[in-house]
């Protein structure tokens, strides 16, 4: 079982919420360039979410 691979795509999805946290307050004060890169980066994370949800689906399953 490769529950490293697991933890990497986990770091990393939580690494992109927190980096696009400046876009965000910049986006609420009003930058709407900003909003493009929010919703740029929110894409991103759903890509990561979903890999790592097959991931750990396969992962589950190769263990029982």
């Amino acid at each position: 079982m490769n529950l490293n691979k697991a933890q990497g795509l986990f770091d990393a999805l939580q690494n992109r919420v927190n980096d696009t946290q400046t876009d965000v307050t910049k986006f609420t004060d009003g930058n709407s360039t900003a909003g493009t890169r929010v919703r740029r980066a929110m894409q991103a994370i759903k890509s990561l979410a979903q890999e790592l949800r097959v991931e750990v689906q396969d992962q589950k399953n190769s263990a029982f």
